[in-house]
């Protein structure tokens, strides 16, 4: 029960100096009204906000048709998977250094680098016409995302009251699905009117507008907090600080990324060349994934601010592994649209999980130990997404089959340790109770 203020001579001196605490109104900086919604719509949050959907717009319009380019260019299916496996494993080893630098140096200007680097590997892409430049290019422009996130997590970590993070971070997801659900469809008209090459060629000279733009805004209206003097960050001592709770969720995760990535890269071949849809159908796919998954995310974030988090993270579990035994069927477009729905599903508890993340972090180190996360994680898959070319490339038919099944395997066993095993956390209203009435 909620306590009630209670008048002040009816307490021992003891008692009223706790009731003095509670009931305290904490300075209006640190009140959670003021940690609240009003926090989203400040200026600095705003343009970060805005730099999330230029510069996802510009990568979305040609990362998913990046295999069909691949191939276009005199790369083989072994080239699609090593993009994928590069992919995993570049933005493993970003993440840590992605947080590491955010917090040396603040999340403005780190973002700044980062936008250059972007630039940067757009360029090569667009100028060297050779299918080896866009592993080159992918090495600096996929680093992105991987910088962004421990800052923006810490951010909402620290601004949002604990009881509405998970909505603070669906928040982040949704303005994160804008570019992914309509880069790909505008991406894929290139393609349809301009063919692969060009098309792509034209997305990529876009893109490198878009992340201009993006770094013009940042740096003139983005709010560099003052940066605060810390201790060197060390991995192993980062590894050793995730507690055992955290380490359940991880394992599972890695086993359920095995089941995304093992297809990942293949995707697209698997509709485009083996069963004939276009690009811009393709890029409909993607949209209707996105769609899907917003429609879900603020009720799903509603509730799971109020309940158990763990049977949220199961069921998003489920749709991971759902996805990849689902396209062993498809054969046309509607039965496409029924798997890309069961896509946009798997994203029922991820916001969730990342909240949970946060939560099952120490409290002296959330960001870090959200980067030290996704390295393990993304570094460990990496070996998934190198090894699905070699699934797919066992035969015309057969190659693609195994892939699909393989994957779905380690979702089975993924989403079976985590309900053995993983760990939960109960999101419950805050409440005062006083030493007299514990035994109410």
């Amino acid at each position: 029960m909620v306590s009630q203020k209670l008048p002040e001579d009816t307490l021992t001196e003891e008692q009223s100096k706790l009731h003095d605490e509670a009931f305290d109104t904490p300075d209006p900086p640190e009140h959670p009204k003021e940690k609240g919604w009003s926090s989203f719509f400040k200026p600095s949050m705003l343009t970060l906000l805005g730099v999330v959907i230029l510069v996802g717009m510009g990568e979305k319009m040609a990362e998913r048709f990046l295999p069909l380019y691949l191939i276009s260019m005199g790369g083989g299916i072994l080239a699609v998977g090593f993009l994928n496996g590069m992919d995993n494993l570049l933005s493993s080893l970003y993440s840590f250094p992605g947080g590491f630098l955010s917090d040396k140096i603040g999340y403005k200007k780190a973002l700044v680098v980062f936008n250059i680097m972007a630039i940067t590997g757009y360029s090569i892409v667009l100028f060297v016409p050779y299918w080896w430049a866009v592993l080159v290019g992918a090495v600096l422009f996929i680093s992105w995302t991987a910088i962004s996130l421990p800052a923006i997590m810490s951010m909402i970590s620290k601004i949002i009251p604990k009881r509405k993070q998970t909505m603070g971070v669906t928040v982040h997801s949704l303005i994160r699905r804008l570019p992914m659900a309509l880069g790909p469809i505008f991406g894929g008209m290139l393609i349809y009117a301009f063919g692969t090459i060009l098309g792509l060629r034209i997305a990529f000279g876009i893109a490198i507008g878009l992340a201009v733009v993006a770094t013009i805004l940042q740096w003139f209206l983005v709010k560099e907090p003052e940066k605060k003097d810390k201790k060197p960050i060390k991995l192993i001592r980062s590894i050793r600080n995730i507690p055992s709770s955290l380490w359940y969720l991880l394992i599972s995760d890695i086993l359920i990324r095995f089941a995304e990535q093992i297809p990942y890269a293949f995707v697209v071949i698997w509709a485009v060349n083996t069963h004939g849809l276009t690009t811009i159908q393709f890029g409909v796919l993607t949209t209707i994934e996105m769609v899907t998954a917003v429609l879900i995310y603020i009720p799903v974030a509603y509730f799971a601010d109020r309940y158990r988090k763990k049977p949220f993270v199961v069921t998003t579990f489920i749709f991971f592994t759902a996805f990849p035994f689902i396209l062993i069927f498809c054969k046309s477009f509607w039965f496409f649209v029924i798997a890309f729905v069961i896509r946009g599903l798997k994203e029922f508890g991820e916001p969730t999980r990342k909240a949970l993340i946060m939560e099952l972090a120490p409290e002296d180190a959330k960001a870090n130990t959200f980067g030290t996360y996704y390295l393990i994680r993304d570094l460990v898959v990496s070996a998934a997404a190198f090894g699905g070319a070699f699934l797919w490339n066992i035969g015309t038919d057969v190659g693609p089959r195994v892939n699909f099944l393989v994957a779905g395997a380690f979702g089975i066993i993924g989403t079976v340790f985590f309900i053995v095993f993983g760990k939960d956390s109960m999101s419950t209203p805050e409440k005062v109770v006083l030493p007299a009435e514990k035994g109410d």
